[in-house]
């Protein structure tokens, strides 16, 4: 029986893969040397960690008018080829930076030291952008949502409210996926999203705007929400940092969709910057005191007692691509750089990885108890999509749906029901897999692993390898940290990089290291060059 079960599995191994490989040669087919890539990032005043802009607007050799200006410059330049930004406040943003010039210049330096301190105003000027799915006041709150075009916002997110309070602007809102639920943002409101190292690329979602935003430079510090890799993929597709931290570290609330009480425990919202440098410091604004206390982040790391685990893949899953061989490439030189550096480096393999699909969705369907899916994407309180029938409008191209909405609209409404047997026994198996990596992980152990199977795909591919987001969607399952680091460009100029993946609460051991990789192997690199 076990030997029938292997060649069963392994035939449908060897089958999956060459539909995906023709699936592969098709989109490239349609696609390659279509794209295009934006200009590469010259003005220096863009080229800054956010932590570095803060403190030269702090001691006033540079003005925040003057930064702010440029970005905007920036966000005008490239949006035409990469269609970001779906919202902005760009004559008020410009208003609040010269009053804080003006502020600034009407105090003495020792005024300025105690009124705007590093403590206080870690973030002093900084411009920010605004994935659009959190709450900002006279705003759009959509998230892609056609039912949801009349609606302004008249508050603020919380996570906003405790940026602006360090001193950020907020500028710009980026574009996400219908509902937040899709890993390629693209909607029937503000369309399709473009990675900035090739047009024809997708930049993941759902905070996909926020990715290719900030690689393009018109942005240096973005808020992102990840409940199954939604800030992961478009840091990874599109070459920057980003944090997914542990559970109930940075308040949730304040965002459309948002998640039921119970699937919380999925959720994260989180960092995303251009620099390294800029993970802790926007953590713990975003967190704030209640956040941070849960955290060591002023703990120093040293890399010479690090265990560093390196997991190539997910020991292979038949609904998942393979590992691209150049992603696996740059985990193996990170990993040997660790071992350079005094780490215990290790390479494992962990079977159970093959199920991340299963235990993502099992978690998920025995947590969800808040509306349907249809519901959400009607875009009203009582609202329901008949997403059977959308998929027949869709089809003759009537539907102001996409069809990975009503996809799972459709798996919403028919199999949790049917799978709960199966969801138990996955979130079992989960339970049981979160204990043996708390203790393989420890307070001194971090994972490297792939982001996602494949450098960022040719639009729509997504539809045609649906389960590609396990390799992030596991660490949303078992609660886990995880940073997300650039590892340099592909040989098609596209963003390689990796996971750094920490036991609950030891946030900051994942975050040393992608200081580290930074430093490295450089960190973000700015398309066009």
């Amino acid at each position: 029986m076990g030997f029938r079960r292997n060649v069963i599995f392994w035939s449908v191994s060897a089958v999956t893969y060459v539909v995906m490989t023709l699936v592969d040669a098709l989109f490239r087919f349609l696609y390659k040397d279509k794209g295009k890539k934006v200009s590469r990032v010259s003005d220096p005043l863009l080229l800054m960690p956010a932590s570095d802009v803060a403190e030269k607007i702090r001691n006033r050799t540079l003005r925040a008018e003057d930064v702010m200006a440029a970005y905007i410059v920036r966000a005008k330049e490239v949006n035409p080829l990469i269609n970001v930004v779906v919202g902005e406040q760009y004559d008020r943003a410009l208003r609040r930076a010269q009053e804080l010039d003006a502020r600034l210049d009407s105090l003495s330096q020792e005024e300025r030291d105690r009124e705007f301190s590093v403590d206080s105003k870690p973030l002093l000027g900084v411009p920010l952008s605004v994935k659009e799915a959190f709450s900002w006041t006279g705003m759009a709150n959509t998230s892609g949502v056609p039912g949801r075009r009349h609606i302004r916002q008249s508050q603020n997110a919380p996570v906003l409210n405790n940026l602006e309070a360090a001193g950020a602007i907020p500028f710009i809102q980026t574009n996400v996926s219908e509902a937040c639920m899709w890993f390629e943002s693209s909607n029937y409101i503000y369309g399709c999203s473009n990675n900035a190292y090739n047009t024809s690329c997708i930049v993941g979602g759902s905070s996909g705007g926020e990715g290719s935003v900030l690689s393009s430079g018109a942005s240096v510090i973005g808020i992102g929400s990840d409940i199954g890799g939604s800030i992961r993929m478009p840091c990874f597709f599109n070459g920057i940092f980003g944090h997914k931290a542990s559970i109930g570290v940075v308040d949730n609330s304040g965002q459309f969709p948002i998640a039921s009480e119970k699937a919380m425990c999925l959720l994260a919202t989180g960092p995303m910057c251009r620099y390294a440098s800029d993970l802790i410091p926007c953590l713990k604004v975003m967190a704030g005191p209640a956040g941070v206390a849960k955290l060591k982040l002023d703990t120093a790391v040293d890399l010479a007692k690090l265990r560093v685990i390196s997991v190539p893949d997910d020991a292979g899953s038949i609904l998942v691509s393979k590992v691209d061989p150049q992603l696996k490439e740059a985990q193996r030189k990170a990993a040997e750089h660790f071992r350079k550096k005094g780490a215990t480096v290790t390479e494992q393999y962990f079977k159970e990885f093959r199920e991340s699909v299963n235990m993502w969705a099992g978690k998920m369907n025995l947590s969800d108890d808040g509306p349907s899916f249809a519901c959400i994407i009607s875009g009203k309180e009582d609202g329901h999509v008949n997403c059977t029938l959308e998929l027949g409008r869709w089809l003759v191209g009537s539907s102001s749906h996409t069809l990975p909405a009503i996809a799972l609209g459709i798996l919403n409404d028919y199999l949790p029901a049917m799978t709960k047997s199966a969801d138990l026994k996955a979130v079992e198996k989960l339970d049981s897999l979160r204990e043996r990596l708390v203790s393989v992980l420890g307070d001194d152990g971090v994972f490297l692993y792939p982001s996602h199977p494949k450098i960022a795909p040719y639009h729509h591919h997504p539809v045609c390898t649906p389960f590609n987001f396990a390799y992030t969607a596991l660490f949303n399952a078992l609660g886990f940290p995880v940073s997300q680091c650039p590892l340099g460009l592909s040989s098609d100029g596209l963003p390689l990089g990796l996971q750094v993946v920490a036991a609950p609460y030891q946030d900051h051991l994942s975050l040393a290291v992608a200081r580290e990789l930074e430093e490295a192997f450089g960190g973000w690199v700015s398309p066009g060059m």
